[in-house]
């Protein structure tokens, strides 16, 4: 079992089907990489500068998962709650709009940043109004791309909104949940796995789902959905048991649903 396991630990990231190995000097720290943190997808191709670019993300603190086609970064981007989605591909101007709108048609509010290598005024224009945030033509510098993801990351994609589900509510932006007046102190992981049951309040889960949506890809690739119930657990005993409320429900065969109480 993870919470089991010795201080030190070792994390195996499967990206590109390439194996890297990480090493983490606390298990708190390893399990506080969730899906609310500075996760963000970038959408490249393989070519060289891939390296480059991500020694330059992780320097800046970013948990960066890595799609090399469309497809896949489709279905990463339906599944996870990411910061930020970078698209680096090789497409034409035509094809990069396509794939933004194919995003937002599917519900997909991450801020989407364009690098093109397209200077065409147009394709800028036409790339913003298919859904994408920002655009970056060719010949930018890591300094402005670096910049321009601060401020897509500030701006935000998902809402920060107060969300509430009866007398239950959490806010993202302050990082605090409570039940009417009474804060409820919760740590980055309970934090996170709430934040997901109630940005699906009244839905059913899988526990992959609220695995994949609360814990970065690196984490979630390993399947160890036994983390998840621990976490119910926990989070049960702060914001149900206390107040006489049964808001967490086991749904027999599927996983867990929060269910909004009046």
């Amino acid at each position: 079992m993870i919470l089991a396991a010795a201080a030190h630990c070792c994390v195996i990231r499967v990206l590109e089907g390439r194996r890297r190995i990480e090493h983490v000097s606390k298990l708190d720290e390893f399990l506080s990489w969730h899906g609310d943190g500075m996760n963000i997808l970038v959408v490249s191709d393989g070519q060289q500068d891939d390296r480059l670019l991500r020694r330059r993300l992780e320097a800046e603190k970013y948990i960066v998962d890595w799609a090399s086609d469309g497809a896949t970064a489709q279905q990463l981007a339906r599944r996870h709650l990411y910061r930020v989605i970078l698209l680096d591909l090789a497409l034409a101007p035509r094809e990069s709009r396509e794939f933004c709108s194919s995003l937002r048609r599917q519900g997909v509010e991450a801020p989407i940043l364009v690098l093109s290598s397209s200077a065409e005024e147009h394709d800028e224009v036409e790339g913003l109004n298919a859904g994408a945030d920002d655009y970056l033509g060719k010949n930018f510098t890591y300094a402005v791309l670096l910049a321009r993801l601060r401020v897509l990351v500030r701006r935000g994609g998902l809402s920060n909104q107060v969300i509430r589900a009866g007398n239950l509510w959490i806010d993202p932006a302050a990082r605090r949940c409570g039940r009417g007046e009474v804060d409820i102190p919760l740590s980055r992981q309970e934090f996170a796995v709430l934040l997901r049951l109630m940005r699906s309040a009244g839905q059913a889960l899988t526990k992959v789902e609220i695995l994949e949506g609360a814990w970065d890809m690196a984490y979630a690739c390993r399947g160890d959905t036994a983390i998840v119930a621990v976490y119910v657990s926990i989070l049960r005993r702060k914001v149900d048991t206390p107040f006489g409320r049964n808001a967490i429900k086991t749904v027999h065969g599927v996983g867990y649903r929060l269910e909004i109480e009046e």
